[in-house]
């Protein structure tokens, strides 16, 4: 009996996904619980596994379709092997094409050469479109639903060089290289996940009223207080002990201080959070992720740097669920970890503030009167000024420098 693979719930305000990838083709034997398919969401990437073991018999979507939540993937005869996999079709676009040798001449036309799925056919068809015009950007330069959609919504035709432009934050055409070097470029489609990280920043740059103000913290205190008691710390909770889960803590103590930083715009009204779910961004080789620390002023430090752990190794694995990143009130940024010595950060819509932490330095400073080398960061602060004035942002930010500065703080809550 056929069993159906579909797309599961991907989210908060997640509603479609990319086929990245199929792990496994038609007439692959397949384990319960074993990665069939990859999907990329606009927030994360995910597996989804097979429901019970037997052959995958058919792959319902190419690879590059766009699908949405509850949609079929494919199908699993539950109990069978692998002895049919080379009667079955690799991919739904194969089961419309006759066998070739290798050497046989290409198409004549892309259509021909990737036959269009059910759901981009059944656009096409209704608006009386022509594939032959439209620009694909899936795998093989296949046509996906997303594809036709903005085909629709462009006053012209899209071309090979419109394409990746609709998603630029420059709209200046593109000049025509050089032969020599157009020989040595490499056109590749964005991900999802990279078209909406470009979204949504450029989103926050052309609707918030955008500042950044900055400080710097002498990290002397905190850097002793780490080097005291990391091995007893460690020891104890079974968990690294780093600087980020100071910031959190001190951000949390600012944001009580400074609830317009922790708000956000809905229409004509300001919404302000009792609740604190602070955002840490971590990069990946797919981009920017920005998992979330739920309920972060209830925990104690152990247990934030323990939740910051676990991010940071499920991120580097691609792990991370749309759950992980949904909610967040606050955003760190710690740009430090690669070098940088001043930054500044975009927010993360529909936040309102985020911080960016930076590179320690050693650097001469002044303190009382005497010059000294002490390891200093700089923090900068952007903000929509929209709803947080100058004197709550410059405020909320030399509160977090107070108490880096002086770690007891943090231990007292003063």
């Amino acid at each position: 009996m056929a069993t159906d693979i579909i797309v599961p719930t991907l989210g908060e305000s997640v509603s479609d996904a990319t086929i990245a990838r199929w792990i496994k083709k038609a007439g692959d034997a397949v384990a319960a619980d074993e990665p069939v398919v990859e999907l990329e969401t606009d927030k994360v990437t995910l597996e989804v596994p097979s429901p019970v073991a037997g052959q995958l018999s058919e792959l319902v979507v190419a690879e590059g379709d766009t699908v949405e939540v509850g949609a079929l993937l494919a199908r699993v005869e539950a109990g069978k092997g692998a002895s049919a996999q080379a009667a079955k079709p690799e991919t739904p676009a194969a089961k419309s094409e006759a066998p070739a040798p290798k050497a046989a001449p290409a198409p004549a036309s892309k259509v021909d050469a990737h036959p269009l799925s059910p759901a981009v056919r059944r656009l096409v068809e209704e608006n009386n479109l022509n594939p032959e015009n439209i620009t694909g950007t899936g795998v093989d330069g296949r046509l996906t639903k997303a594809d036709v959609l903005a085909a629709m919504k462009a006053p012209a035709p899209a071309t090979a060089s419109q394409a990746p432009r609709s998603l630029a934050t420059s709209q200046t055409p593109r000049q025509t290289p050089r032969d020599i070097d157009a020989a040595r470029e490499e056109r590749v489609p964005m991900s999802k996940l990279r078209r909406v990280i470009a979204g949504r920043l450029k989103e926050a740059q052309n609707n918030a009223a955008m500042l950044t103000t900055f400080n710097e913290v002498d990290m002397t205190e905190l850097m002793a207080l780490r080097a005291s008691y990391r091995t007893e710390f460690e020891n104890t909770h079974q968990v690294r002990l780093g600087f980020m889960g100071m910031f959190v803590q001190a951000s949390v103590m600012a944001l009580r201080e400074f609830p317009a930083v922790n708000a956000e715009i809905d229409g004509n009204d300001i919404i302000y959070k009792n609740y604190y779910n602070i955002g840490v961004a971590v990069g990946t080789p797919q981009g920017l992720v920005v998992p979330v620390i739920k309920g972060a002023e209830e925990m104690n430090l152990a247990e934030v740097e323990r939740t910051i752990g676990d991010f940071g190794m499920r991120a580097r694995d691609g792990k991370i669920a749309p759950d992980d990143m949904a909610g967040g009130t606050f955003t760190i940024s710690n740009g430090g970890v690669y070098g940088s010595l001043m930054s500044t950060p975009i927010l993360n819509p529909p936040q309102s503030g985020i911080l960016g932490m930076h590179k320690i330095e050693k650097r001469a400073v002044v303190v009382d009167d005497v010059i000294v080398i002490r390891p200093m960061m700089y923090l900068a602060l952007s903000y929509d000024h929209r709803i947080i004035d100058g004197r709550e942002a410059v405020s909320f930010l030399a509160r977090v420098k107070d108490l880096v500065e002086d770690p007891r703080r943090l231990l007292i809550g003063v």
